[in-house]
This record gives C-alpha cells, sequence and structure tokens, in this order.
C-alpha cells in the first residue's frame, strides 16, 4: 500500500472531518394535524396514515 511521505497536520486531518456532520431526523407534516412526523409512517398524534385511520388515540388525563 502507499503511504504518505509527509504527517498530516491538525488542520488538514480536521478539514475533512467537517465535512461530515450528523443531521437531524427527516419530518414531514402530517396533512391532516399538520404536526411533524416521520415520513411513511402513521401520525403519531392523529393515527393517520394516506387519508385513513389506523389507531385510536387515547385522550390525556389532566393531573390532579
Amino acid at each position: 500500500m502507499a503511504h504518505p511521505k509527509r504527517k498530516h497536520s491538525k488542520t488538514r486531518r480536521d478539514k475533512g472531518r467537517a465535512q461530515t456532520k450528523i443531521d437531524g431526523p427527516a419530518l414531514s407534516l402530517c396533512p391532516h394535524c399538520k404536526q411533524p412526523k416521520p415520513p411513511h409512517r402513521i401520525c403519531p398524534h392523529c393515527g393517520m396514515y394516506k387519508g385513513k385511520k389506523y389507531i385510536e388515540q387515547k385522550e390525556k388525563k389532566p393531573k390532579k
């Protein structure tokens, strides 16, 4: 294998690492309730997917 003739500096090493970053999760808006949700998944807020109701949501009880 080829070997570098000179050691790469820390600046040069870090320049390459600066291009790699972690993005947040991809989200889309639910067309029914307008809440963010993962694409191609049932909406966790209203339970709808492609215009059909798949899960019933339980109503939250207020804490005493």
